[in-house]
Protein backbone atom coordinates (compact mmCIF):
# COMPACT_ATOMS: atom_id res chain seq x y z
CA UNK A 1 0.00 0.00 0.00
CA UNK A 2 1.21 3.55 -0.60
CA UNK A 3 2.32 5.86 2.15
CA UNK A 4 -0.64 8.12 1.33
CA UNK A 5 -3.02 5.31 2.39
CA UNK A 6 -1.06 4.24 5.45
CA UNK A 7 0.49 7.34 7.00
CA UNK A 8 2.67 6.69 10.02
CA UNK A 9 2.70 10.36 11.05
CA UNK A 10 -0.42 12.48 11.38
CA UNK A 11 0.34 16.21 11.36
CA UNK A 12 -2.34 18.13 13.29
CA UNK A 13 -2.82 21.77 12.30
CA UNK A 14 -5.52 23.92 13.97
CA UNK A 15 -6.02 27.15 12.00
CA UNK A 16 -7.91 30.38 12.63
CA UNK A 17 -7.48 33.56 10.62
CA UNK A 18 -4.05 32.66 9.27
CA UNK A 19 -4.59 33.31 5.56
CA UNK A 20 -1.24 35.09 5.33
CA UNK A 21 0.89 32.31 6.83
CA UNK A 22 -0.86 28.95 6.57
CA UNK A 23 0.37 28.26 3.03
CA UNK A 24 3.96 28.63 4.24
CA UNK A 25 3.30 26.24 7.14
CA UNK A 26 1.70 23.62 4.90
CA UNK A 27 4.46 23.95 2.31
CA UNK A 28 6.97 23.10 5.04
CA UNK A 29 5.13 19.81 5.61
CA UNK A 30 4.79 19.00 1.92
CA UNK A 31 8.57 19.29 1.50
CA UNK A 32 9.41 16.86 4.33
CA UNK A 33 12.00 14.21 3.53
CA UNK A 34 9.86 11.69 5.41
CA UNK A 35 7.08 10.64 3.00
CA UNK A 36 4.66 8.74 5.24
CA UNK A 37 2.57 11.60 6.57
CA UNK A 38 -0.95 12.96 6.46
CA UNK A 39 -1.94 16.51 7.30
CA UNK A 40 -5.23 17.24 9.05
CA UNK A 41 -6.00 20.96 9.09
CA UNK A 42 -8.95 22.26 11.09
CA UNK A 43 -10.33 25.65 10.14
CA UNK A 44 -11.74 26.93 13.42
CA UNK A 45 -14.24 29.47 12.11
CA UNK A 46 -11.85 31.72 10.21
CA UNK A 47 -13.20 34.99 8.83
CA UNK A 48 -10.22 36.15 6.75
CA UNK A 49 -10.13 33.78 3.78
CA UNK A 50 -8.16 31.01 5.50
CA UNK A 51 -10.80 28.46 4.53
CA UNK A 52 -10.40 29.27 0.85
CA UNK A 53 -6.61 29.00 1.11
CA UNK A 54 -6.95 25.56 2.71
CA UNK A 55 -9.34 24.35 0.05
CA UNK A 56 -6.98 25.46 -2.69
CA UNK A 57 -3.99 23.81 -1.07
CA UNK A 58 -5.85 20.55 -0.52
CA UNK A 59 -6.73 20.29 -4.19
CA UNK A 60 -4.58 17.59 -5.74
CA UNK A 61 -2.95 16.69 -2.40
CA UNK A 62 -4.46 13.38 -1.22
CA UNK A 63 -2.46 13.48 2.02
CA UNK A 64 -4.40 16.55 3.21
CA UNK A 65 -7.72 16.50 5.03
CA UNK A 66 -9.60 19.72 5.81
CA UNK A 67 -12.15 20.03 8.61
CA UNK A 68 -14.34 23.14 8.62
CA UNK A 69 -16.20 24.11 11.77
CA UNK A 70 -17.58 27.02 13.73
CA UNK A 71 -15.15 28.77 16.02
CA UNK A 72 -14.80 26.81 19.27
CA UNK A 73 -11.14 27.17 20.25
CA UNK A 74 -7.74 25.69 19.53
CA UNK A 75 -8.04 22.80 22.01
CA UNK A 76 -11.21 21.47 20.40
CA UNK A 77 -9.78 22.01 16.91
CA UNK A 78 -6.66 20.01 17.73
CA UNK A 79 -8.71 17.25 19.35
CA UNK A 80 -10.99 17.06 16.30
CA UNK A 81 -7.96 16.53 14.09
CA UNK A 82 -6.45 13.92 16.39
CA UNK A 83 -9.72 11.99 16.42
CA UNK A 84 -9.28 11.43 12.67
CA UNK A 85 -5.55 10.71 12.80
CA UNK A 86 -4.42 7.42 11.29
CA UNK A 87 -0.73 7.59 12.19
CA UNK A 88 0.97 5.94 15.13
CA UNK A 89 2.70 9.25 15.80
CA UNK A 90 1.02 12.65 16.11
CA UNK A 91 2.98 15.74 15.10
CA UNK A 92 1.69 19.19 16.09
CA UNK A 93 2.01 22.17 13.82
CA UNK A 94 0.83 25.77 13.99
CA UNK A 95 -0.18 27.95 11.08
CA UNK A 96 2.43 30.63 11.90
CA UNK A 97 5.46 28.36 11.88
CA UNK A 98 7.70 26.33 9.57
CA UNK A 99 8.96 22.79 9.97
CA UNK A 100 12.42 22.21 8.58
CA UNK A 101 12.59 19.52 5.87
CA UNK A 102 14.06 16.78 8.09
CA UNK A 103 11.82 17.41 11.08
CA UNK A 104 9.48 14.43 10.77
CA UNK A 105 12.24 12.03 9.74
CA UNK A 106 14.44 13.04 12.69
CA UNK A 107 11.62 12.73 15.21
CA UNK A 108 10.44 9.37 13.90
CA UNK A 109 14.02 8.10 14.04
CA UNK A 110 14.29 9.33 17.63
CA UNK A 111 11.09 7.63 18.79
CA UNK A 112 11.98 4.39 17.00
CA UNK A 113 15.44 4.15 18.57
CA UNK A 114 15.80 1.41 21.16
CA UNK A 115 17.37 3.90 23.56
CA UNK A 116 14.22 6.06 23.48
CA UNK A 117 11.47 3.47 23.81
CA UNK A 118 10.57 5.01 27.16
CA UNK A 119 10.12 8.49 25.66
CA UNK A 120 6.54 9.37 24.78
CA UNK A 121 6.94 12.94 23.49
CA UNK A 122 9.79 14.36 21.45
CA UNK A 123 10.24 18.00 20.53
CA UNK A 124 13.22 19.75 19.02
CA UNK A 125 15.28 22.86 19.29
CA UNK A 126 13.58 25.80 17.61
CA UNK A 127 14.79 28.84 15.74
CA UNK A 128 13.42 32.21 16.82
CA UNK A 129 11.59 33.63 13.83
CA UNK A 130 11.52 37.31 14.63
CA UNK A 131 13.47 40.42 15.51
CA UNK A 132 15.40 39.74 18.73
CA UNK A 133 15.49 43.43 19.60
CA UNK A 134 11.75 43.91 19.19
CA UNK A 135 10.77 40.54 20.65
CA UNK A 136 13.48 40.34 23.30
CA UNK A 137 11.31 38.59 25.89
CA UNK A 138 10.06 35.97 23.45
CA UNK A 139 13.59 35.41 22.15
CA UNK A 140 14.82 34.79 25.71
CA UNK A 141 12.01 32.28 26.18
CA UNK A 142 13.11 30.46 23.02
CA UNK A 143 16.67 30.33 24.35
CA UNK A 144 15.41 28.90 27.65
CA UNK A 145 13.25 26.29 25.90
CA UNK A 146 16.24 25.28 23.79
CA UNK A 147 18.33 24.75 26.93
CA UNK A 148 16.05 21.88 28.02
CA UNK A 149 16.77 18.73 26.01
CA UNK A 150 16.86 15.67 28.25
CA UNK A 151 13.85 14.13 30.04
CA UNK A 152 15.43 15.05 33.36
CA UNK A 153 15.90 18.73 32.46
CA UNK A 154 12.38 18.97 31.06
CA UNK A 155 10.82 17.35 34.13
CA UNK A 156 12.76 19.50 36.62
CA UNK A 157 11.82 22.72 34.81
CA UNK A 158 8.19 21.93 34.03
CA UNK A 159 6.89 24.26 36.76
CA UNK A 160 8.91 27.23 35.50
CA UNK A 161 7.31 27.63 32.08
CA UNK A 162 6.16 25.34 29.27
CA UNK A 163 9.33 23.34 28.53
CA UNK A 164 8.38 22.42 24.96
CA UNK A 165 7.49 24.47 21.90
CA UNK A 166 4.05 23.05 21.12
CA UNK A 167 4.35 23.15 17.30
CA UNK A 168 7.67 21.27 17.49
CA UNK A 169 6.40 18.11 19.18
CA UNK A 170 5.64 14.58 18.03
CA UNK A 171 4.15 12.02 20.39
CA UNK A 172 2.96 8.45 20.44
CA UNK A 173 -0.74 8.23 19.61
CA UNK A 174 -1.32 5.77 22.45
CA UNK A 175 -0.80 8.61 24.94
CA UNK A 176 -4.10 10.14 23.88
CA UNK A 177 -5.93 6.97 24.88
CA UNK A 178 -4.10 6.70 28.20
CA UNK A 179 -4.08 10.33 29.32
CA UNK A 180 -6.50 12.29 27.11
CA UNK A 181 -5.93 15.16 24.71
CA UNK A 182 -6.11 18.92 25.06
CA UNK A 183 -8.53 20.44 27.57
CA UNK A 184 -10.32 23.73 27.14
CA UNK A 185 -10.36 26.34 29.91
CA UNK A 186 -8.88 29.60 31.15
CA UNK A 187 -5.36 28.26 30.75
CA UNK A 188 -2.79 27.50 28.02
CA UNK A 189 -3.99 24.17 26.64
CA UNK A 190 -0.55 22.92 25.60
CA UNK A 191 1.06 23.61 28.99
CA UNK A 192 -1.80 21.89 30.80
CA UNK A 193 -1.32 18.83 28.59
CA UNK A 194 2.44 18.63 29.27
CA UNK A 195 1.91 19.03 33.03
CA UNK A 196 -0.79 16.37 33.09
CA UNK A 197 1.22 13.90 31.04
CA UNK A 198 4.43 14.54 33.00
CA UNK A 199 2.52 13.99 36.23
CA UNK A 200 1.39 10.64 34.80
CA UNK A 201 5.01 9.66 34.21
CA UNK A 202 5.33 10.39 30.48
CA UNK A 203 8.97 11.05 29.58
CA UNK A 204 9.67 13.92 27.21
CA UNK A 205 12.84 14.78 25.32
CA UNK A 206 14.07 16.73 22.30
CA UNK A 207 16.04 16.02 19.19
CA UNK A 208 19.08 18.27 19.84
CA UNK A 209 18.74 19.97 16.45
CA UNK A 210 16.79 22.98 15.21
CA UNK A 211 13.83 21.49 13.33
CA UNK A 212 11.26 24.31 13.50
CA UNK A 213 11.16 28.06 12.99
CA UNK A 214 8.92 29.46 15.74
CA UNK A 215 7.66 32.75 14.37
CA UNK A 216 6.83 35.61 16.71
CA UNK A 217 3.69 36.78 14.93
CA UNK A 218 1.77 39.72 16.49
CA UNK A 219 -1.46 37.69 16.14
CA UNK A 220 -0.10 34.65 17.97
CA UNK A 221 -2.51 33.50 20.69
CA UNK A 222 0.22 33.81 23.32
CA UNK A 223 0.14 37.56 22.64
CA UNK A 224 -3.60 38.11 22.21
CA UNK A 225 -5.47 35.61 24.41
CA UNK A 226 -5.89 35.97 28.19
CA UNK A 227 -5.45 32.20 28.56
CA UNK A 228 -1.74 32.73 27.90
CA UNK A 229 -1.01 35.63 30.26
CA UNK A 230 1.50 34.98 33.07
CA UNK A 231 -1.11 34.52 35.79
CA UNK A 232 -2.90 31.88 33.72
CA UNK A 233 0.31 29.86 33.76
CA UNK A 234 0.57 30.15 37.55
CA UNK A 235 -3.07 29.12 37.98
CA UNK A 236 -2.83 26.02 35.82
CA UNK A 237 0.41 24.72 37.26
CA UNK A 238 -0.66 25.13 40.90
CA UNK A 239 -2.58 21.82 40.86
CA UNK A 240 0.39 19.92 39.47
CA UNK A 241 2.86 21.56 41.84
CA UNK A 242 0.56 20.56 44.71
CA UNK A 243 0.48 16.98 43.46
CA UNK A 244 4.27 16.88 43.26
CA UNK A 245 4.55 18.41 46.74
CA UNK A 246 2.28 15.67 48.10
CA UNK A 247 4.47 13.10 46.36
CA UNK A 248 7.87 14.24 47.66
CA UNK A 249 7.33 16.36 50.80
CA UNK A 250 7.15 13.41 53.19
CA UNK A 251 5.60 15.55 55.91
CA UNK A 252 8.10 18.39 55.55
CA UNK A 253 6.91 21.99 55.84
CA UNK A 254 6.74 23.88 52.55
CA UNK A 255 8.59 27.18 52.25
CA UNK A 256 8.59 29.61 49.32
CA UNK A 257 11.71 31.40 48.10
CA UNK A 258 10.62 34.96 47.41
CA UNK A 259 8.77 37.20 49.83
CA UNK A 260 7.86 39.98 47.43
CA UNK A 261 4.27 40.67 46.44
CA UNK A 262 4.45 38.78 43.07
CA UNK A 263 5.95 35.67 44.69
CA UNK A 264 3.37 35.65 47.49
CA UNK A 265 0.53 36.17 45.04
CA UNK A 266 1.69 33.32 42.83
CA UNK A 267 2.38 30.88 45.65
CA UNK A 268 -1.11 31.66 46.99
CA UNK A 269 -2.56 29.67 44.06
CA UNK A 270 -1.42 26.55 45.95
CA UNK A 271 -3.78 27.09 48.90
CA UNK A 272 -6.94 25.78 47.17
CA UNK A 273 -4.98 22.61 46.44
CA UNK A 274 -4.08 22.02 50.07
CA UNK A 275 -0.55 23.43 50.21
CA UNK A 276 0.20 25.87 53.03
CA UNK A 277 3.30 28.05 52.88
CA UNK A 278 5.00 27.80 56.28
CA UNK A 279 7.48 30.60 55.62
CA UNK A 280 9.44 32.57 53.05
CA UNK A 281 13.10 32.97 52.13
CA UNK A 282 14.35 36.28 50.76
CA UNK A 283 17.69 37.97 50.15
CA UNK A 284 16.26 41.36 51.15
CA UNK A 285 17.16 41.88 54.80
CA UNK A 286 14.29 44.39 55.14
CA UNK A 287 11.79 41.56 54.63
CA UNK A 288 13.21 39.11 57.17
CA UNK A 289 11.68 38.71 60.61
CA UNK A 290 8.40 37.65 62.18
CA UNK A 291 6.40 37.96 59.00
CA UNK A 292 5.32 40.26 56.23
CA UNK A 293 3.76 43.33 57.82
CA UNK A 294 4.49 41.90 61.26
CA UNK A 295 2.02 39.04 60.85
CA UNK A 296 1.83 35.79 58.95
CA UNK A 297 4.57 33.27 58.16
CA UNK A 298 8.17 34.19 59.02
CA UNK A 299 10.71 35.39 56.47
CA UNK A 300 14.30 34.23 56.76
CA UNK A 301 17.52 35.05 54.93
CA UNK A 302 19.14 32.34 52.76
CA UNK A 303 21.87 31.91 55.36
CA UNK A 304 19.25 30.80 57.89
CA UNK A 305 18.05 27.88 55.80
CA UNK A 306 17.76 24.70 57.87
CA UNK A 307 19.71 21.61 56.75
CA UNK A 308 18.50 19.79 53.61
CA UNK A 309 15.83 17.20 54.27
CA UNK A 310 14.03 19.30 56.89
CA UNK A 311 11.88 21.52 54.62
CA UNK A 312 10.74 21.57 50.98
CA UNK A 313 11.47 24.81 49.13
CA UNK A 314 9.45 26.13 46.19
CA UNK A 315 11.31 28.75 44.16
CA UNK A 316 8.94 31.55 43.19
CA UNK A 317 11.47 34.06 41.88
CA UNK A 318 10.57 34.56 38.23
CA UNK A 319 13.50 36.57 36.87
CA UNK A 320 15.76 34.19 34.97
CA UNK A 321 19.11 35.41 36.24
CA UNK A 322 17.87 35.52 39.83
CA UNK A 323 16.28 32.08 39.43
CA UNK A 324 19.67 30.59 38.62
CA UNK A 325 21.16 32.36 41.65
CA UNK A 326 18.50 30.73 43.85
CA UNK A 327 19.34 27.34 42.36
CA UNK A 328 23.04 27.83 43.05
CA UNK A 329 22.40 28.92 46.64
CA UNK A 330 20.24 25.87 47.31
CA UNK A 331 22.74 23.51 45.70
CA UNK A 332 25.50 25.07 47.78
CA UNK A 333 23.52 24.27 50.95
CA UNK A 334 23.21 20.63 49.85
CA UNK A 335 19.60 20.82 48.66
CA UNK A 336 18.79 18.45 45.78
CA UNK A 337 16.47 19.67 43.05
CA UNK A 338 13.44 17.45 42.66
CA UNK A 339 13.82 16.17 46.21
CA UNK A 340 14.42 19.19 48.46
CA UNK A 341 13.32 22.02 46.17
CA UNK A 342 11.32 22.74 43.02
CA UNK A 343 11.61 25.79 40.80
CA UNK A 344 8.11 27.11 40.19
CA UNK A 345 8.62 30.50 38.48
Amino acid sequence: MSSEKTPRVSVVLPVRNAAGTVARAIASIRTQTYPGWELIAVDDGSTDGTREVLRRLAGGEPRMTIIEREHAGVAGAANAAMALAKGEWIARMDADDESHPERLAAQVEFLQAAAHRDVGVVGSLVEFGGDRDVGEGYARHVDWVNSLVTPEAIALNRFVEAPLANPSVMFRRELLVRHGGYRDGDFPEDYELWLRWLDAGVRMAKVPRVLLTWHDAPTRLTRTDARYDPEAFFRVKALWIAREVARIAGGRAVWAWGAGRPARKRSAHLAPHGVTIAGYIDVDAKKTGRGIGGTGPPVIAPGALPPPGTILVLGYVARRGVREDVRERLHARGYVEGRDFLMCA
